[in-house]
């Protein structure tokens, strides 16, 4: 599982690119836009330059290009139209393509290059949720179907949490303009997935508002140091695989039971939400299906 993948199954290509596998095999029949590796069973297997050549093709037939038409064209002409497309600087999948093509070969030089294409028109909000959040979501499910190794994510993972940190930073610096309430965002014990609760950090900061980030495996006796220095404090926490599901409702009862009062609130956000019993729940403790949804209600 921790070896670095180059050599790729026809299932690994129809996850990274979503060009389902029978499509992959008529498209190599019928046009040759592929030429696979074969083993001694006669399995198929690609190579990156396959993937790469797959990515773009992919971009094309998206962009109303046809097969048959892209058959034809001279194995350097098909870059060349894809430059043309993200010339207009509209083409959102092509750079989560390219980002997937940085993750593979662990090429840090392309994740900025097309980092620095979408900033220079596109703010760090667009970037995050019209390219970062559909991208990692992709590679949760690339992970869990064993097309991308766990080296793999943590590249592109520590990249991105690189870029965050630069515009929190940005942020942090300013005045504050709201003194309403203070956002306290943490992360339960054992959870290590800290991205999604780092781009809240963010987004807060954005609004004007003072936080005090947190991070991970924070124990709940420790956030109740805090109620000793702010008066009225949202708690925040992001569930991804913690607290494991058998003890997700005692743990949101001992947050209540150890936080709560008339000043203080706790959100809740993450994958694991769907499965809070929500019946009997104060009213100070609020659920998000989504990080648009927690933050519309700031």
């Amino acid at each position: 599982m921790n070896n670095i993948k180059s050599v790729f199954s026809i299932k690994d290509l129809e996850n990274l690119s979503g060009i389902k596998a029978h499509t992959i095999r008529i498209w190599e029949k019928r046009y040759d836009i592929l030429q696979p590796m074969r083993t001694d069973t006669n399995i198929r297997l690609y190579d990156l330059a396959s993937l790469q050549k797959l990515l773009n093709i992919t971009l094309l037939h998206d962009y109303g290009y046809k097969i048959s038409k892209i058959a034809t064209y001279p194995q350097e002409k098909i870059p060349s139209l894809v430059r043309e497309i993200i010339s207009n600087k509209t083409a959102k999948s092509h750079a989560i393509s390219e980002f997937k093509m940085a993750m593979m070969n662990f090429d840090q030089e392309l994740f900025f290059n097309t980092y620095n294409w979408l900033i220079a028109e596109k703010s760090f909000k667009e970037v995050f949720h019209q390219v970062f959040i559909p991208l990692m979501n992709e590679l949760g499910l690339l992970w869990q179907s064993d097309t991308i190794t766990p080296a793999h994510e943590h590249f592109v993972s520590y990249l991105i949490k690189q870029k965050l940190l630069i515009n929190t930073e940005k942020l942090q610096v300013l005045k504050q303009t709201k003194n309403d309430k203070v956002f306290v965002l943490s992360l339960p014990m054992n959870e290590i997935h800290e991205l999604g609760l780092m781009y809240l950090n963010y987004e807060i900061l954005l609004l004007g508002y003072k936080t005090i980030y947190l991070g991970e495996s924070m124990p709940i006796s420790n956030l109740k140091d805090l109620k000793k220095h702010f008066d009225s404090i949202v708690f925040i926490s992001y569930f991804t695989v913690q607290p494991e599901r058998d003890i997700l409702n005692d743990y949101v009862q001992k947050m209540a039971d150890e936080l709560l009062d008339d000043n203080t609130e706790l959100w809740y956000t993450g994958r694991l939400v769907e499965f809070i019993n929500k019946e009997g729940l104060s009213d100070k403790i609020s659920i998000f299906n989504s990080i648009s949804e927690l933050v519309d209600e700031i």
